[in-house]
Parts: structure tokens; sequence; C-alpha cells
């Protein structure tokens, strides 16, 4: 009776095992793909950039061949999406600074 006992316990573990190398070995697959397109974005993502590089070449020297800023341009794209409806005259003016000083229209409105 206790050999029978430890046989079904055995067969249960050996059971648990082959379950367990199947879970592994599809784990094992699983990342193999995983890695595989890793690989493939990583060499997709460095040609976009290869090209980007290249147009960015092709448009700076347009840029300069027709006397555009590139460096203001770019500054000026990165205030309107940062606050929408400004301008980059419109950020230099408010600069930090403020203007306490009244105008002409203050005196006129407290008197």
């Amino acid at each position: 009776m206790g050999l029978g006992n430890t046989a079904k316990k055995l067969q249960r573990v050996v059971d648990m095992a082959e379950t367990l190398y199947q879970k592994i070995d599809e784990l094992r697959s699983q990342v193999n793909e995983v890695r595989e397109h890793v690989e493939a974005t990583s060499q997709r993502v460095e040609r976009i950039e290869r090209d980007l590089d290249d147009q960015r070449a092709v448009l700076d020297a347009l840029a300069h061949e027709q006397g555009i800023d590139v460096d203001a341009v770019a500054a000026s794209a990165a205030i309107e999406e940062a606050e929408p409806g400004k301008t980059v005259a419109d950020a230099e003016a408010t600069d930090g600074t403020t203007d306490d000083a009244p105008t002409s229209d203050d005196t006129a409105t407290a008197e």
C-alpha cells in the first residue's frame, strides 16, 4: 500500500514537471518572438532616423538658400504647440518681466 501512494505521488510530480516544461517552452518561444520583433523595430527606427537626418539636411539647405532662420521657425512652432494662440513676439514680450508702470489708459480711468 505504501508503494502505491508513492507511485501516485511520483506520477503527479512527473505530470506537473511535464506541464511546467511545456509552459517554459511556450514562454521561450514567446520571448524569441518578442526579441525578433524588437530587433526588427530597432532596425526600422534606425532607418527612419537616417531618413529624418537626410530630410533635415535637405530642409536646412533649402531654408538657408531662401534666407529662413530654421531655429526661429522651430522656436515659433514649439511656442505655438505649448501655448496655442501665442507667437514668438508674444513670448518675447512676456519674457517673465512685468511692467507695473501705469499706461495712459490706466491714468485716464483712475481719474
